[in-house]
């Protein structure tokens, strides 16, 4: 009778070192389970910022570009870097001597181009453009190429109306760059920072 009553009591010592065990292990799952949702979390998270960083400065080609189009006669101005805030010249590989076209730079956040979003006033854009660089990566001289084209009327005329011509296109270099942050306050040392080129072609 005595054996029988020490075994039980080994049985009660083992149920509980196992619940104990158990508990153990299910905490360090839990916890884990934590860590693993918190690090998706903030990874959704800065690939957001690192998309809207892009559209930003996507908007700023597309802004840049209907600039472009309503100027009649564009010259050479000096090196922007001095205009600009964060989208600097350095960003850009390609250029080695910068000049910006009339001096232009624009920067905005896009609560500026779309009303009544507040959350997009976090964050920004901002351009330069430049004649498109040559292979030494120098922007001073516009680089000009002729084109053929056409003119015509009506198109249900047919297309024998048309009379082949040419015209001569000038290439220009967009530089945009997208931030999350405004633009009083965006830092290249802090903040997202994404920059995109687009070249250009006007013709006359």
């Amino acid at each position: 009778m005595l054996l029988n009553y020490k075994k039980r009591s080994n049985e009660k010592g083992f149920a509980i070192a196992l619940a104990l065990l158990m508990l153990v292990a299910m905490s360090l799952m839990g916890a884990s389970l934590m860590i693993i949702a918190a690090s998706d979390h903030k990874q959704n998270g800065n690939l957001n910022i690192k998309q809207q960083s892009f559209y930003a400065a996507e908007t700023g080609i597309t802004e840049a570009k209907k600039w472009l189009s309503t100027q009649s006669a564009l010259t050479i101005g000096s090196d922007p870097s001095n205009q600009l805030s964060f989208c600097k010249t350095s960003l850009f590989n390609e250029l080695t001597n910068p000049k910006a076209v009339k001096d232009y730079v624009e920067k905005k956040d896009l609560s500026e181009l779309i009303a009544g979003e507040s959350k997009l006033s976090d964050y920004s854009y901002e351009y330069f453009i430049t004649y498109t660089p040559d292979a030494s990566g120098n922007t001073q001289n516009a680089r000009i190429s002729t084109v053929s084209g056409a003119t015509g009327g009506d198109i249900s005329q047919g297309t024998n109306y048309k009379n082949t011509g040419t015209s001569t296109a000038t290439y220009y270099n967009v530089y945009s760059c997208g931030c999350d942050a405004n633009k009083n306050s965006c830092n290249s040392d802090s903040n997202v920072i994404t920059a995109l080129q687009s070249t250009v072609t006007l013709t006359n």
